[in-house]
């Protein structure tokens, strides 16, 4: 199994799946296991099996790198920095001799694409999901991960709370250290200057962009008292984003977790990959 030297020398196991264009995927590839923890993913609208399902769907066509970055850094706490972030991904991409590559993230991972498409010619096609190309939301995902840190510090010597009941976002807990939340307030402070209509010129590679209608959370004040709005740009600023060259897709009412599972998401991405990627 290859296995990346991440930016800060921790490394990462790296799988690959099929043949064809490579295309760099940071999810989980393992199939879910059958537990408690599982079980609460299904009932929150995650689905435990997701990066094992986007693999299934797409390596048929492509090279799939798989790797979970998302795990090794709750693991590995770091300094989360787009410098950083696309180092990492460029040394996942050099540990199998992937000379170019498409590049697929969702929410704060397609976040990271952007900011490795920006820093790099390798990237030959990239698809970000559940979050805006343009009119991005860092200074609201600033002040919620403000208050996840606050409450992860508040938690670290708290006894321990009981189950919250299945969608009740107020009192659910951070469930991490302040170390692993710290370091995506570290992220968003890092990003409090980044102009993403600015950076769109930089962009050269083919790009896809897409989201639920419906991914609108508004925060109570113990998570920041701000509304972090993913579907308004794509909704709002379409024409804007086709423009600048994106291909934009709205999942109609679909919120942040349902419009990320596979059986959305390797229709759409699939096909619009085989016309880029060669």
């Amino acid at each position: 199994m290859p296995i990346a030297i991440l930016h800060d020398g921790a490394t990462i196991d790296v799988q690959v799946h099929g043949e064809g264009p490579n295309l760099l995927l940071p999810v989980n590839p393992e199939p879910a296991e059958e537990g408690p923890a599982a079980q609460a993913m299904r009932e929150w609208g995650g689905d435990p099996s997701l990066g094992h399902s986007l693999i299934s769907g797409l390596s048929a066509e492509f090279r799939v790198v798989a790797f979970d970055y998302e795990a090794h850094v709750m693991a590995h706490p770091k300094t989360l920095t787009p410098d950083n972030l696309a180092h990492d991904l460029l040394a996942v991409a050099d540990a199998v001799n992937a000379e170019s590559f498409g590049y697929y993230g969702y929410s704060w991972l397609a976040l990271s694409g952007m900011q490795l498409a920006l820093r790099t010619r390798r990237c030959a096609a990239l698809v970000m999901g559940g979050y805006p190309p343009i009119g991005g939301p860092y200074a609201e995902m600033l002040e919620v991960t403000r208050a996840s840190y606050r409450l992860a510090v508040e938690e670290r010597d708290a006894p321990p709370r009981g189950p919250v009941e299945v969608g009740d976002w107020d009192n659910v807990s951070v469930g991490a250290s302040p170390e692993q939340a710290g370091q995506f307030l570290a992220l968003y402070e890092s990003l409090q200057d980044f102009d993403d209509v600015a950076a769109q010129d930089r962009l050269g590679c083919p790009r896809l962009c897409f989201a639920g209608s419906a991914d609108v959370i508004d925060y109570s004040p113990k998570w920041g008292g701000v509304r972090v709005d993913i579907a308004g740009p794509l909704v709002q600023r379409r024409t804007e984003l086709e423009k600048f060259g994106w291909e934009v897709h709205v999942f109609d009412g679909l919120d942040h977790m349902a419009a990320m599972r596979a059986e959305r998401v390797v229709p759409l991405i699939r096909p619009w990959l085989a016309g880029k990627l060669r």
